[in-house]
């Protein structure tokens, strides 16, 4: 039996457009890019006529077309159109000597930059060529920035492409039918509400309401209140009966964020609460039954503030049923691009419509940065960078990031820093491939037997 072999095909050459009614010029220009699959207009009806057609990224545009060839009516007729028809079109126009003032103008109407005649092939081909690169870095921002669907999302709500919160997602969904008491433990900012509420929507409680309280911003003489609510006249004050938080979630969950900072006379009462169901409104002996279902959160090490004497032990297992630690963004490779991504897709629609993206270097930089602050310092500076931003695409300087440090932290000899950078390189590899093993493999040059060898030694397979 005989086999023909497939030939692999070949690929695509980037499309540029030569908008330009010199003949002469033309055959120069189009036989100069051999990387490139150029097309030729010699007046508006053919440009735009191609620009629908073959839908090129770049586009090198003469002002100076039929039927005003000494003018610069009809170029700025055709840039409109290719503005207003593909405004995401690289265009490069080409000024005469003295007509700078008409290379500004184009500027301002949206194309990408000039150059001069009589043409220097060399220089344009860098302009176009940047042009392209450019396009293709805008293009992939926004296809990343789109494909933050449901399959980046795992409790409806939280976005991540990590497998270590993908697990901790997993283990909240598979509780959350369950009415056990669940407390998440992560550092400020690693979206602990987010998880509570994915866990209440999950839940057969999703028609309650789900009611949040930081334990920590509140003063301690008003948390009891704040929690069990208050009766008219119980204090200076309290003019109304008023229902307490507690009740407000009847029905549904009560996330307390920062549980460790309840005081120890007021543990005892929720305590209680936990115990027996029921709840007494400061200023009242009278015991009212509430279903409300608990979840909390806290950065602290409250195993420690039991052995202090400042968390009762007794509250702690009640609250802790079900232990789920999240983890720190900087645990969570490729979760930072990913997100910031989000972030500023959604910033640049309020505050600056003119963002567009990251630059390649603002992306190696978020990559690299080790996220103290997790994704609210994220969130927080991309947004700055979206409104502070002057160009296009949002640079590392935009985002004010320090140069990571870039010795191996740990590291005892070099097989395991050899390790922790294959690792770190490895998982940043998948997070920019979406899990795509064989784009992986390439991106990392090795073969996708090598990259599974990989997976299942540095156990990333999950």
């Amino acid at each position: 039996m005989t086999e023909t072999a497939a030939k692999a095909p070949a690929k695509a050459l980037p499309k540029l457009l030569i908008v330009e009614d010199d003949a002469g010029l033309q055959a120069q220009l189009k036989w100069a890019y051999e990387d490139f699959e150029v097309l030729i207009a010699g007046d508006r009806a053919q440009a735009m006529a191609l620009l629908r057609s073959e839908m090129p990224d770049v586009v090198t545009l003469d002002l100076g077309l039929p039927p005003d060839p000494d003018g610069v009516t009809e170029g700025f007729a055709v840039l409109d159109e290719i503005m207003a028809l593909k405004p995401d079109t690289k265009v490069i126009v080409a000024s005469g000597h003295g007509a700078r003032e008409s290379a500004l103008q184009a500027i301002a109407r949206g194309a990408y930059d000039f150059y001069q005649k009589p043409v220097d092939i060399d220089a344009l081909g860098l302009i176009v060529r940047r042009a392209y690169q450019l396009h293709r870095l805008e293009d992939e921002n926004r296809r990343l920035a789109s494909k933050v669907d449901k399959d980046d999302k795992v409790l409806g709500r939280m976005i991540t492409a990590a497998p270590e919160m993908v697990r901790v997602a997993r283990t909240i969904e598979r509780v959350a039918n369950t009415n056990v008491s669940v407390m998440l433990l992560g550092a400020s900012g690693t979206g602990k509400e987010l998880l509570a509420r994915g866990l209440h929507e999950a839940s057969g409680r999703a028609k309650g309401e789900f009611v949040a309280i930081n334990c920590a911003a509140i003063p301690e003489n008003l948390l009891e209140s704040e929690l069990f609510g208050h009766e008219k006249g119980a204090f200076t004050g309290a003019v109304k009966t008023t229902p307490g938080k507690i009740e407000q979630a009847g029905g549904g969950t009560l996330f307390l964020d920062e549980v460790g900072d309840i005081p120890l006379q007021l543990q005892v009462k929720l305590l209680r609460f936990l115990q027996e169901r029921v709840i007494e409104r400061v200023g009242s002996r009278e015991s009212i039954p509430v279903d409300t279902r608990i979840v909390c959160a806290t950065h602290q090490d409250l195993e420690a503030m039991i052995a202090d004497g400042r968390f009762r032990e007794d509250l702690f297992y009640r609250l802790a049923e079900i232990v789920v630690k999240i983890p720190s963004l900087a645990e969570r490779p490729g979760d930072a691009t990913l997100l910031a991504k989000v972030f500023l897709n959604r910033y640049a629609k309020e505050m600056n419509p003119r963002v567009r993206g990251f630059s390649a270097d603002a992306l190696a930089a978020i990559d690299a940065w080790h996220w103290p602050g997790n994704v609210r310092e994220l969130e927080n500076r991309v947004k700055r960078a979206v409104i502070m931003a002057d160009e296009k695409l949002v640079g590392a300087v935009d985002l004010d990031l320090a140069e990571p440090d870039q010795q191996v932290a740990n590291a005892l000899n070099l097989k395991t820093a050899r390790e922790q950078a294959d690792r770190k390189v490895i998982r940043h590899a998948l997070a920019r491939s979406e899990g795509n093993i064989s784009s992986t493999a390439k991106m990392l040059g090795i073969s996708r037997p090598t990259l599974y060898d990989l997976l299942k030694q540095y156990d990333l397979q999950g």
